[in-house]
C-alpha cells in the first residue's frame, strides 16, 4: 500500500496573520504539505503560497484552487513561474472553475466554465513550458506571449472540479486532481475513475481533504463542521478520535486513490498548532507503518 503525503489545510476562515506560525509548525512537525485556499473574498492563494514558501525550507505548498475566471492566464503564468523559480520543486498550483455565485459577484462569470478552464489550462501549461503562445479562443486570447523567466523545471499543474466532465478534463489536461473537502472514500474512488475516463494515467496525483478533530468531544465537533460544507453527519465524511482513528481514515482515502491528504481542522479547533504537531508526530508514523 502506498503511503499518501500528509498535509494540513489552511482554511481561509483564519486571519492571514496566523499563516506564518501554522506553516513553520507544519514543517517542524514533519508534515509533507501545506495547502492554501483561494476562496472569495477571503485570501489570495498565490500570496499565501508565496509567504508560506518563504517562511519554510522543505514544505511543499499547494494552491487549491485558483479560479480561472478571476485570473488572467498571462498574469497567472508570470506569478506561478516566479514562485517556481524561487522555490523549485515545492509549489503545486491548482486551477478550477471557481464557485459560480462568487464569480458572478466579481463580474467574471462565464457561460461555459468548462471551455474557459480548458483554454486557460492549455495556454498556462504552454507558457510555463517556455513556449511562445498565440491563441484566440472563446475566452483566452494571447498574441505572441512568452515568459522571460519560465520555470527551470517542469511545474505540476493540477485541476479541480466536481462534475463528471470537470473530473474528466482534469484527467485529460492535469498532472493531478484536487477534490472537495467533504467526501467519503467512495466519493474519492468515483472521482478517480472519472479522471481516468478522461485519460489520467500512471503518476496521476489526487488530493483529498479530511475534516478531522481529536481530543474531548471530537466527534461532536466534526458533526457540527460537516454540514458547513454541504453534507450531513453520519454519511462517512470526516474523522474523529485518536491518532489511529485519523490514520485509518487517511488510509481509507489513500486506498480509494488519494496520493495526498490534507487534514482540515474544525472551525472550533482550540489549538491549531498543537493539532498540527499531533498530526506530524502521532498520525504520520502510523501511516508510514501501514
Amino acid at each position: 500500500m502506498t503511503t499518501p503525503r500528509l498535509g494540513i489545510a489552511y482554511v481561509p476562515t483564519h486571519a492571514p496573520e496566523t499563516l506564518r506560525r501554522l506553516a513553520t509548525t507544519a514543517e517542524e512537525a514533519g508534515l509533507d504539505d501545506l495547502w492554501v485556499w483561494e476562496d472569495c473574498f477571503k485570501q489570495s492563494g498565490l500570496a499565501s503560497a508565496a509567504a508560506a514558501l518563504a517562511w519554510t525550507d522543505r514544505l511543499r505548498v499547494g494552491i487549491g484552487l485558483m479560479p480561472a475566471p478571476l485570473r488572467s492566464t498571462a498574469v497567472t503564468a508570470m506569478e506561478v513561474a516566479t514562485l517556481a523559480r524561487t522555490f523549485p520543486g515545492r509549489l503545486v498550483p491548482g486551477v478550477g472553475h471557481g464557485v459560480q455565485d462568487w464569480m458572478g459577484q466579481a463580474g467574471v462569470r462565464v457561460a461555459s466554465p468548462l471551455t474557459l478552464l480548458r483554454e486557460h489550462t492549455t495556454a498556462l501549461r504552454r507558457l510555463l513550458a517556455g513556449e511562445e503562445v498565440t491563441t484566440s479562443g472563446r475566452y483566452v486570447t494571447l498574441d505572441r506571449v512568452r515568459l522571460d523567466w519560465p520555470p527551470t523545471e517542469p511545474v505540476p499543474l493540477w485541476l479541480g472540479g466536481v462534475g463528471p466532465r470537470s473530473l474528466a478534463l482534469a484527467g485529460e489536461l492535469g498532472d493531478g486532481l484536487i477534490l472537495a473537502n467533504a467526501l467519503t472514500p467512495d466519493d474519492v474512488r468515483g472521482a478517480v475513475e472519472a479522471a481516468r475516463d478522461g485519460g489520467a494515467g500512471e503518476g496521476f496525483d489526487v488530493h483529498a481533504t479530511l475534516i478531522a478533530a481529536t481530543g474531548p468531544h471530537a466527534q461532536d465537533r466534526v458533526d457540527r463542521e460537516v454540514p458547513l460544507w454541504g453534507r450531513e453527519p453520519g454519511q462517512g465524511v470526516g474523522a474523529a478520535g485518536d491518532a489511529q482513528a485519523l490514520a485509518t481514515a487517511v488510509g481509507a482515502l489513500a486506498d480509494a486513490g488519494a496520493t495526498a491528504v490534507a487534514i482540515q481542522p474544525t472551525a472550533d479547533e482550540p489549538d491549531v498548532e498543537g493539532f498540527v504537531r499531533f498530526l506530524g508526530r502521532e498520525v504520520a508514523p502510523l501511516l508510514s507503518a501501514r
